[in-house]
């Protein structure tokens, strides 16, 4: 039995955060039924990259696990399968702006007033309310706007996004908390919940160390590459093959630290044995381990750091990573297939159980190839009103 078997979710989200979102819940055991426009569907199944039978591997990365029904929620039919769809549903998720899904008589005040045990999670880029209510974002433009773009980069340098869609992702894990928590709730109180969860509020509340110096210090924290405000060592060093490694230490470390790297002038000071004194004499220190990493090589500095218990990592490319013994061996890369694009690798969620089933890597849906079986099989719709719903464009 997986940890979310017999729990539905109707998911009109769209591209990534709440596509990531229901994907999670889905190959935990939950059964996510994907509402799409008839003829694109989410727009993320035109993304590039392709493989080489024309599928997004954008979407498939998102997509997993779950059903899709094209409805066109334009028009009052597809506006009323939707609502039966949502009377049986235990988790709704959207990502329209605000006041949308009222318009189409799907908000949750009316869901909810035909199943009140209704979890209902709107998933917008500012909130329910506020100044900024109606704009649309981007993951980039919610990375700047929340401050996390300034604080990404090198001090000489400019701001920088973070390497993945940071802002999309962490939504994403927002939201699967979000119904996680409402349905945890509804056992309590025997109903459900409409939560606004604002994407630029998500990346506002991930600021958490940021913010504290701010209110501890009144400072505005500066981009430190890949240094730490807080403590030296923690930062990135170039090795002689040219490879790099991030060294990171507490006090327990330091004289190990000195030792492997034969610091023997910084391990004879005795102030620098605190984290505090290496953090006003950054430079020197930080001057001496550049200069001594530089005559290493990356692995064996690696392994002689690791051997005294420093932690120690190499600055591996996702090419690395992926063939990593440890990622192996954990089986992070898993496969499922695909009836255009036959064997397809994807990376696993990473909950593992004991007492339950683990999750299972499922296959992305081609776009409304359940549409057919879930109108016919749950909403009791003969192939002649089928038919007439395909020619008036609703599925």
């Amino acid at each position: 039995m997986k940890p979310l078997d017999g729990i539905r979710i109707l998911d009109f989200s769209r591209v990534l955060a709440g596509p990531f979102a229901s994907q999670i819940l889905a190959e935990l055991g939950a059964e996510v039924t994907k509402i799409e426009r008839p003829g694109t569907g989410d727009e993320s199944r035109l993304f590039e990259p392709k493989y080489p039978g024309g599928e997004s591997a954008y979407f498939f990365a998102l997509n997993r696990a779950k059903r899709s029904i094209t409805l066109n929620l334009k028009t009052a039919d597809g506006q009323q399968i939707a609502r039966r769809l949502a009377s049986t549903a235990d988790v709704i998720v959207e990502n329209f702006l605000p006041g949308d899904m009222a318009r189409l008589g799907l908000d949750y005040a009316a869901l909810a007033a035909e199943n009140p045990g209704l979890v209902y999670v709107s998933n917008t880029g500012f909130g329910q309310d506020g100044p900024y209510r109606d704009r649309n974002g981007y993951d980039t433009v919610f990375q700047a706007l929340s401050g996390v773009m300034h604080l990404t980069g090198y001090p000489e340098g400019a701001p920088a996004k973070v390497g993945l869609p940071f802002a999309d992702l962490t939504s994403g894990l927002w939201i699967a908390i979000a119904i996680l928590t409402g349905l945890a709730g509804r056992t309590r109180t025997g109903r459900g919940c409409h939560v606004d969860l604002s994407m630029m509020d998500a990346q506002v509340s991930l600021l958490s160390i940021a913010a504290a110096r701010l209110f501890a210090l009144d400072e505005e924290p500066t981009r430190t590459g890949t240094e730490h405000l807080g403590r030296v060592p923690s930062a990135a060093f170039v090795c002689r093959d040219g490879g790099w490694l991030h060294i990171s230490g507490s006090d327990q470390h330091w004289p190990a630290v000195c030792d492997v790297l034969g610091l023997d002038a910084l391990a004879s000071d005795p102030r620098l044995a605190l984290n505090a004194a290496r953090v006003a004499e950054r430079e020197r220190v930080m001057a001496a381990m550049r200069d001594a990493c530089a005559l290493r090589d990356r692995r064996p500095l690696a392994e002689a750091l690791r051997a005294r218990q420093v932690p120690a990592g190499e600055v591996n490319s996702l090419r690395e990573i992926l063939d990593d013994p440890h990622t192996r061996a954990r089986g992070m890369v898993q496969t499922f297939e695909h009836p255009l694009e036959g064997t397809v690798r994807a990376l696993r969620n990473p909950l593992r159980f004991e007492g339950l089933d683990d999750p299972h890597t499922g296959t992305p849906p081609r776009l409304g190839q359940d549409t057919d079986s879930i109108l016919a099989d749950e909403l009791g719709f003969d192939a002649a009103a089928i038919a007439d719903l395909r020619t008036k464009g609703v599925v």
